[in-house]
């Protein structure tokens, strides 16, 4: 079976800790309901850095990433169809999915 990244870039702050929960429960159904094809579920991103090719780093991100999931799907079509249904979507977020290649 093939992995795939998923990877969250913006979305809207909930405008209540009310709906800061119900969102992550919609989110957590979402998962559940994904079974055996979760590898690993909710990894969010703090702090972001940016080092340049001389070695700098300073503080913050050149892109709005905030989190990344791993699935298993046979195919890209099939780990797509799985996507679609993220109720990240639904605050304005974007996904990126990309399959991971195993180097080695």
């Amino acid at each position: 079976m093939k992995r795939f990244m998923i990877t969250y870039f913006g979305g809207d702050t909930p405008t209540s800790k009310e709906a800061g929960a119900a969102h992550f429960q919609e989110y957590q159904q979402w998962l559940g309901g994904l079974g055996d094809a979760v590898v690993s579920a909710m990894n969010p991103l703090k702090d972001g850095h940016t080092v340049t090719p001389d070695g700098q780093a300073s503080a913050g991100s050149q892109s709005r990433m905030s989190g990344y999931t791993v699935l298993q799907a046979e195919s890209m079509d099939e780990v797509l169809a799985m996507v679609q249904r993220c109720p990240f979507l639904s605050i304005n977020g974007t996904l990126e999915v990309a399959e991971l290649v195993e180097m080695g």
